[in-house]
């Protein structure tokens, strides 16, 4: 079977010569490129995650800005609502003042116009009476 002599640590030693000598051309190298590789996967990761939380925080900043437009943009528009209901209310205050004073001129003048023409149409009506009474007595009458 196994025999122990002098081969044997001869192979035990050429062993362990090829394990130090792959180590230091194998191995080694193999393992800083893995460690390399390894270095750059974290450091791809942390930029990854830091691109995600800027992204995520810029969201968060247009969001906030978009709730603050919209809101400055009701308010604005409930402003120049409530400031267009005021002028509205004025105009209609000045036209039902100014259609007042219309109406109420309108009223004395008509008044004027009657009484004016009230005492025409009693001198005529004196007249027309005097003239009919004249020819249907025959007569003049005083």
């Amino acid at each position: 079977m196994l025999n122990i002599d002098g081969s044997l640590f001869v192979q035990i030693v050429n062993f362990l010569v090829l394990l130090f000598i792959m180590n230091i051309i194998l191995y080694k190298p193999i393992r800083g490129i893995i460690a390399k590789r390894d270095e750059e996967m974290n450091s791809r990761r942390n930029s990854i995650e830091e691109y995600r939380n800027k992204a995520e925080k810029d969201q968060k900043g247009i969001e906030e800005g978009l709730i603050a437009a919209r809101k400055e943009g009701f308010l604005a528009k409930e402003s120049f609502k409530s400031q267009g209901l005021e002028e509205e209310k004025g105009i209609l205050r000045e036209a039902g003042g100014s259609v007042e004073q219309k109406l109420d001129a309108a009223k004395k003048e008509l008044e004027s116009k009657i009484v004016d023409v009230r005492k025409s149409l009693e001198g005529d009506i004196r007249m027309f009476s005097s003239e009919l009474a004249e020819k249907i007595l025959g007569r003049s009458v005083q």
